[in-house]
């Protein structure tokens, strides 16, 4: 009785915790490489299947030294980007990341930036979730697909 008593705990005690299932997906990323040390964009779809909204409240890479979320902002004939602190991703909805509207800069890199490779991004939620996509790295005036 004892040993099956302790083989019973020690099953309990040994079953793995399963982690919940992602509430948001970050797809299409890719970064765009300008020449020089001129800074690099990012850019992605992030999908959240969670009936509340979750901000996007930082993003990292080890492949640049400053990474910030932006948002170009117009106004009449002029354009100007702006810091912002987070980018709200509606309830089972999608916020684009895009050229001329919300991106990530990027500035400072460790290394050269090559075209045709891949570099990781992680994004950081309200929610306490972190997703890390692996962005191609494509030239300046390539298209997002």
């Amino acid at each position: 009785m004892k040993t099956t008593l302790l083989s019973l705990a020690l099953c309990v005690w040994t079953v793995p915790v399963l982690a919940a299932p992602a509430s948001v997906m970050v797809s299409d990323c890719w970064i765009r490489t300008l020449p020089g040390n001129l800074p690099s964009a990012g850019y992605f779809s992030v999908m959240n299947m969670s009936g509340n909204p979750v901000d996007l409240t930082g993003v990292k890479t080890d492949a640049f030294g400053v990474a910030m979320l932006h948002q170009t902002q117009s106004n009449g004939s002029t354009s100007k980007m702006v810091m912002v602190e987070k980018a709200t991703v509606p309830a089972n909805g999608t916020l684009k990341f895009a050229p001329g509207g919300y991106h990530v800069m990027l500035e400072n890199p460790k290394q050269p930036v090559k075209v045709g490779t891949s570099i990781p991004l992680t994004l950081s939620f309200s929610d306490g979730e972190t997703v890390t996509s692996e962005c191609a790295v494509k030239k300046a005036g390539a298209a997002s697909d």
